[in-house]
């Protein structure tokens, strides 16, 4: 069963490159403690743990359901990284703990398997060692990742000179020998994840994205029967009134503890508005979890503006079926969207400087392709010409066709399957079987 989020559950709070560092740096004795006291810990075959930091969700949360409807014989336990994190697993009849603590400890340190999608705080950090560790990642890279970043081997008034980068980078090559496998959706997201990571080249396996299973499944059937419910979700939220409008999502990424560069002013509002009315359409606004953004004047200005962040939406992946068009940047969601061969409008006004501080795996121009823009009058429209049938409509989808076959080497939506059966061919303990 899923967890259902109704706006109040919170997976992470605002972060920072550099002030996360140094927390990982201050913590150093404890994961010394917890490296000497897991080796008086047997790990139990057959004994799964999983985590995420965006809370109950995420490919963690999609393998967890197959490997409990499939394989009843493997313990699986949820790690919670919250008190309502728990309450909400626990009403989902998840079996959880807390990962802080005694039990959460204990749960990572005694487990054969333990399956994360952003890092070992995913779990109990202090007790990963010796475990068969599983990174599925929270989506396709297209802004670099850890080692290929200067800006992820930061730290705070030291910046990244090469001493500290020197430093972090052989701490991040650390952590990146403890993975015993990581998956990826095609071969491209493989390179990225195995240069960011500092993993070994058989330890990276295209499996596809189990928590873009829901959606290529849908894609694959278009009367799947999530479709329903994703779709009316996303459109109610400009109420009933709006519900057959063409739905618009604007995504943007993080920007690493700065502010959005893109929140509209009042009279970009007011422009929004007028075309949002003229072309009845709706737009929802999904800042990232980690953004600095405050966009409470659109919906303000419009009742055709919502805004859908996480504590609206939790996850909002499975509910991509509901939207029509996607605005966004540099976000992984622009290669989940693509599997439902939609329009997709790149924005982004700070492309020169984004690739020149935290960097991107290619060009922008190449990822965003013909409906790349700078401001939000030329984002309208773009917007404009995509709704209608000709031209520019055509080229936004052949380019959204290439990033798809680019970014998904399966679409059946059977991802889940086949990371199990490699965990399973890996980890003999995975299942209690012998060598």
């Amino acid at each position: 069963m899923r967890a259902r989020s109704t706006g109040s559950v919170q997976g992470v709070a605002r972060f920072e490159f550099g002030s996360g560092n140094l927390g990982k740096i201050l913590a150093l004795p404890k994961y010394v403690a917890g490296a000497i006291a897991t080796r008086f810990v047997p790990r139990r075959p057959g004994h799964w743990v999983f985590g995420s930091g965006a809370g109950i969700g995420e490919g963690a949360l999609v393998l967890h359901d197959y490997v409990r409807a499939h394989h009843p014989e493997i313990r699986c336990l949820w790690l919670a990284g919250s008190d309502e994190e728990l309450r909400v697993a626990q009403a989902a009849g998840i079996d959880a703990v807390l990962k802080r603590g005694r039990d959460g400890w204990r749960a990572t340190a005694s487990a054969a398997v333990i399956v994360v999608t952003h890092g070992y705080g995913d779990v109990n950090r202090y007790a990963v060692r010796g475990g068969y560790v599983v990174q599925l990642w929270h989506g396709i890279p297209m802004k670099k990742l850890h080692l290929d970043s200067r800006q992820a081997l930061r730290l705070p008034l030291l910046g990244s000179n090469a001493l500290v980068r020197s430093i972090m980078a052989a701490a991040y090559r650390r952590a990146g020998r403890g993975l015993g496998l990581v998956t990826s959706s095609s071969p491209m997201a493989a390179e990225r994840m195995r240069s960011a990571l500092g993993v070994a080249g058989d330890n990276v396996a295209v499996t596809g994205d189990p928590r873009d299973d829901a959606l290529a499944r849908f894609a694959a059937s278009p009367q799947a029967g999530m479709a329903g419910t994703g779709s009316a979700l996303v459109r109610g939220l400009c109420g009933d009134e709006h519900s057959r409008a063409t739905t618009i999502l604007y995504a943007p990424t993080w920007r690493d503890g700065g502010r959005d560069p893109a929140v509209p002013t009042d009279s970009q509002w007011q422009e929004i508005a007028r075309f949002l009315r003229d072309a009845d359409a709706t737009l929802l606004i999904r800042s990232h979890p980690l953004g600095d953004g405050n966009y409470d004047a659109g919906p303000a200005c419009s009742d055709r503006i919502a805004l859908c962040g996480n504590d609206v939406i939790h996850e909002i992946t499975p509910h991509l079926t509901g939207i029509d068009v996607l605005i966004t940047d540099y976000s992984s969601i622009a290669y989940d969207f693509s599997l439902l061969r939609r329009p997709i409008v790149f924005f982004a006004p700070d492309a020169s400087q984004y690739a020149a501080t935290r960097g991107t795996y290619e060009p922008w121009t190449e990822f965003a392709g013909p409906a790349a823009t700078a401001t939000w009058q030329q984002t309208v429209a773009a917007l404009g010409s995509l709704l209608e049938d000709g031209t520019a409509r055509t080229s936004n989808l052949t380019h959204t066709d290439r990033l798809r076959e680019r970014a998904h080497s399966f679409r059946d939506g059977q991802s889940a399957q086949r990371v199990y059966e490699q965990i399973v061919l890996r980890c003999p303990a995975a299942t209690g079987a012998t060598p």
